[in-house]
């Protein structure tokens, strides 16, 4: 039987509670040997990133918040010159590498429902399982119709994940930062010790991104 691996992807910009309580949780209930934390270097739908950590930055801080955890490790798969890679491709390159393991691929919920327009939904349904963690805003009653749709249309292996509900996203720790308001207790203490050394999100443009966790 080969090696079970969950892997995080995002731009984790920056990481919090939520990605981490996710990772154990998948970890935990789907007995995974590990799961990769993978930066993305320049995401397609995110090239605008003014006022943003750097890569150096987010990949440093992801560093930080999971090296206190031996299942927790941080993959620079999709940090290379291209500057982002698409999730198809990584993917299948992991397969590659070993076609015993078996890969599960986490991620909020509500990207379940953009699923279908993601670049070769089929290609990344057929190289993993996808693992997906409901927050309240989420309507249940969708949710399962689109599990439904994509099981059908593109033979995908999904499970929802039984997971407490830390509805906060990035996006959130960077405006309570250039808010002035405190994080603590939201990131890692060497996380928000990292952003006020290096002064991260302290002056933001308008930021209107969503789909984050």
């Amino acid at each position: 039987m080969g090696e079970r691996i969950g892997i995080m992807g995002g731009t984790f910009d920056p990481i919090h509670i939520g990605h981490l309580i996710l990772a154990e949780d998948a970890c935990r209930q789907l007995d995974l040997d590990k799961v990769l934390f993978m930066p993305a270097g320049n995401p397609p739908h995110k090239l605008n990133r003014q006022g943003r950590a750097s890569n150096e930055d987010r990949v440093e801080m992801v560093r930080l918040a999971i090296g206190d955890n031996s299942h927790f490790e941080l993959s620079l798969y999709e940090m290379h010159e291209e500057g982002y890679s698409y999730t198809y491709r990584t993917l299948e390159a992991m397969k590659a590498e070993d076609k015993e393991r078996e890969i599960f691929f986490i991620l909020g919920a509500d990207s379940l429902f953009d699923f279908d327009g993601w670049r070769e939904p089929g290609r990344i349904a057929a190289a993993c399982t996808l693992v997906a963690a409901t927050r309240h805003h989420v309507d249940r009653t969708a949710l399962e119709e689109t599990v439904h749709f994509l099981e059908d249309k593109y033979g995908a292996r999904i499970v929802i994940l039984d997971t407490p509900n830390i509805d906060i996203a990035s996006r959130d720790i960077r405006r309570w930062i250039a808010a002035g308001r405190s994080v603590r207790y939201y990131v890692p203490e060497k996380v928000r010790h990292y952003m006020m050394v290096h002064h991260l999100y302290e002056s933001l443009p308008e930021d209107s991104a969503e789909g984050e966790i």
